[in-house]
């Protein structure tokens, strides 16, 4: 049985996380240089991860499982790790995305989460006021660990809409922007994603009241998630799912077909060269 502590200063997942990996190295009797010279992480890294000041990557907290024999409990403590740096609100929807067969999102100010690249998420979240380093570094690899549903042997089909200025908002810079505009047509190679734009010139007002996602279940009702300036909302309510479906419906209405989507998706790449 674990140890953790279940209260006081350690109650946040990065400590626990810590704790428990200190913890289990010494049962196991060893170093931080030792278990270093075993995953081939650095003793340093090892000590500021102990110390709950660093967050592990999935990598590190498999090495260390299999090196320390916890059976799979520090792969569970990394994914509570993740699942903290998301806000509070937004952790309903991460307990919905894994399980939908099909995802319908539009988005007019950036690339969703789940299409963006390592980078380009980074720039987007350190745009929160008041975010610390540790902070982004957290949401950026809960974000990362989000995408894996794309990899899975049966990936949830995700069906994309972006306004055009997404295209041409510089997030990051000139090289981050190329290589997030790559990644998205290295995504539409994928049978089970698609992405249309709707173009800047038609003037479009129907989705600026901001973006949102529609999660299709098996057996369940329809779940959407609605973003506001200050937090999401989840929600199955038949009249808000209703009303979120019409508004999509209309804006995917007035976006490019997807042969025309790709091509406005190339040109702006070269436009961050």
């Amino acid at each position: 049985m674990s140890a953790t502590p279940t209260s006081g200063p350690f109650t946040r997942p990065l400590a626990v996380f810590g704790a428990e990996l200190r913890r289990r190295r010494r049962m196991a009797g060893l170093s931080q240089d030792r278990l270093a010279e075993i995953t081939q992480f650095s003793q340093s890294l090892i000590g500021f991860i102990e110390r709950g000041e660093r967050t592990p990557s999935r990598n590190f907290a498999q090495r260390c499982d299999d090196a320390l024999e916890a059976n799979g409990e520090l792969v569970g403590l990394w994914e509570q790790v993740t699942r903290g740096a998301s806000p509070r609100w937004f952790r309903g929807w991460l307990d919905v995305e894994p399980v939908a067969h099909t995802l319908h999102t539009w988005q007019p100010l950036v690339v969703p989460g789940l299409l963006q690249t390592e980078a380009y998420a980074r720039a987007v979240i350190r745009g929160e006021p008041g975010i610390s380093d540790e902070q982004v570094e957290k949401a950026v690899a809960a974000r990362m660990e989000r995408q894996k549903i794309l990899s899975r042997s049966a990936p949830p089909m995700l069906w994309v809409i972006l306004d055009e200025g997404v295209l041409q908002r510089p997030i990051g810079g000139k090289e981050v922007m190329r290589h997030q505009l790559h990644h998205l047509l290295e995504m539409l190679d994928r049978p089970r994603v698609g992405i249309q734009i709707v173009p800047l010139a038609l003037g479009s007002t129907t989705g600026t009241s901001g973006g949102f996602v529609i999660a299709q279940l098996p057996e369940n009702p329809d779940m959407v998630y609605a973003e506001s300036v200050a937090h999401g909302h989840v929600t199955n309510r038949p009249e808000d799912v209703g009303a979120i479906r019409a508004r999509y419906d209309t804006i995917r209405a007035e976006a490019n077909p997807q042969y025309v989507s790709i091509e406005l998706i190339r040109e702006a790449e070269k436009l961050w060269i």
